[in-house]
């Protein structure tokens, strides 16, 4: 789909994404180590092993599909296309659910419960600092054509 030109290069996101998921991972397992709670049970750990390989799918498919359709992957530049199809049928953020899935499956299977704690706000600030700011800024570039995808795809799943 053809883009309208904007001045802005980006859609200003507070950080870039897997930062804002990586700080907290480590960060939680730093937790774990100074404050340790309960270990987790053995099943949501062995859990976590096949949600962390579906992850790393996701992400990389996520990756393989902007890449074919030519626009970039760092959120901090413009995109030259909107990109429907692969994992974006299904959702309109298929890298961030992957990185989702995959922080969940290493915190899973590393038993760290920390990382869990500090999960949801990291969704929050995803949701509000990135995932906001690309939908506003999407809708501009891409006007009615991504107001139709907004409509067919969900945000997350």
């Amino acid at each position: 789909m053809e883009s309208k030109p904007i001045t802005q290069r980006g859609p200003g996101v507070i950080a870039p994404p897997p930062l804002l998921f990586l700080a907290p991972l480590l960060g939680g397992f730093l937790l774990d180590r100074l404050l340790p709670p309960p270990p987790l049970p053995r099943a949501l750990r062995v859990a976590g092993l096949p949600l962390g390989a579906a992850g790393i799918g996701l992400a990389g498919w996520f990756v393989a599909t902007m890449q074919r359709a030519g626009t970039p992957v760092d959120v901090t530049k413009p995109p030259t296309a909107l990109v429907q199809d692969g994992p974006f049928r299904r959702t309109r953020n298929p890298g961030y659910v992957g990185m989702a899935l995959g922080y969940l499956g290493l915190a899973l299977a590393a038993g760290g419960r920390w990382p869990l704690i500090l999960l949801p706000g990291v969704l929050t600030v995803v949701d509000r600092g990135v995932i906001q700011r690309e939908e506003r800024y999407l809708e501009q570039r891409f006007g009615a054509d991504y107001t139709g995808y907004r409509q067919r795809a969900r945000r997350w799943l």
